[in-house]
């Protein structure tokens, strides 16, 4: 399938490593130019180099701390001149799993607020910087990786997930008529690095060996496996071409059907 995206340009906070290294490179492979956006340069410039080497598509290290306002305008200012356009958007740059812990005994508030000001806040940062550039092209994609922890009450951590949809339907509106889409694409459990810390913290708590967590994790997954970075990439690709146009303001789960609820 023609995906169009060639010659597009594309910012990927978060991008330097797992799902966002995976979508970088996804969308390297269809011809588009990337910035990966980071706090540390160093591994930043390093993905940045591996990427392009596999590609042969400039992929443009952008460092900047999502948290501030003023680094995100002048990062997107500067990959908008570097590259003279921005299309699409994927907001990714969060700690994994949160930094807030599931019992309220042990939630600490301001790890809540630093959660927020870095998922929540952050991507709205994002999309405000990136959104004027693509008003100017009338084409846009922003696609926010969300979490399925907003659909369940098991982790205080989910209510950065829960306002992520909440902004997403927001923005979708107000920048539909500008040829904008807006999505949230919520992951299931991915190979990713974060992953295996999450199987040991909970090997620890169940007395279990992280290889059983991890096997009980694909039990009750109904394609019986872990997901891979690149099957999350895949749902982005298509949100961010021309072809996804007329889906936007939607949650989507990439989760091999762990969710078990309904959702119309």
């Amino acid at each position: 399938m023609d995906l169009s995206l060639k010659g597009k340009v594309a910012v990927v906070t978060g991008g330097s490593m797992g799902i966002g290294r995976a979508i970088t490179e996804a969308l390297a492979a269809e011809g588009v130019r990337v910035a990966i956006v980071a706090r540390s340069a160093g591994p930043l410039e390093e993905t940045a180099r591996a990427i392009t080497e596999k590609t042969g598509v400039e992929i443009l290290a952008a460092p900047a701390d999502v948290s501030d306002t003023a680094q995100v305008t002048a990062m997107m200012d500067r990959v908008a001149a570097h590259f003279g356009r921005i299309d699409i958007l994927v907001n990714g740059a969060a700690h994994p799993g949160g930094l807030v812990r599931s019992q309220i005994e042990e939630a600490d508030p301001e790890g809540l607020l630093k959660d927020i000001d870095i998922k929540v806040v952050g991507y709205m940062r994002c999309a405000k910087a990136a959104a004027a550039h693509m008003k100017a092209g009338g084409y846009g994609r922003i696609i926010n990786i969300g979490g399925l922890t907003g659909r369940g009450s098991k982790q205080l951590s989910g209510m950065r997930n829960v306002a992520i949809c909440h902004m997403t339907k927001a923005l979708s509106d107000q920048l539909g008529p500008h040829g904008i889409t807006v999505n949230v694409i919520h992951p299931g459990v991915v190979e990713t690095p974060h992953i295996h810390e999450l199987y040991a913290k909970e090997a620890k708590l169940q007395g279990l060996t992280p290889a059983e967590v991890e096997a009980n994790y694909a039990k009750v997954t109904p394609i019986r496996r872990v997901l891979q970075p690149n099957e999350i990439a895949d749902v982005a690709l298509f949100l961010a071409s021309p072809r996804a146009a007329a889906i936007t303001g939607e949650s989507i789960a990439v989760d091999g059907g762990i969710t078990r609820g309904i959702f119309l």
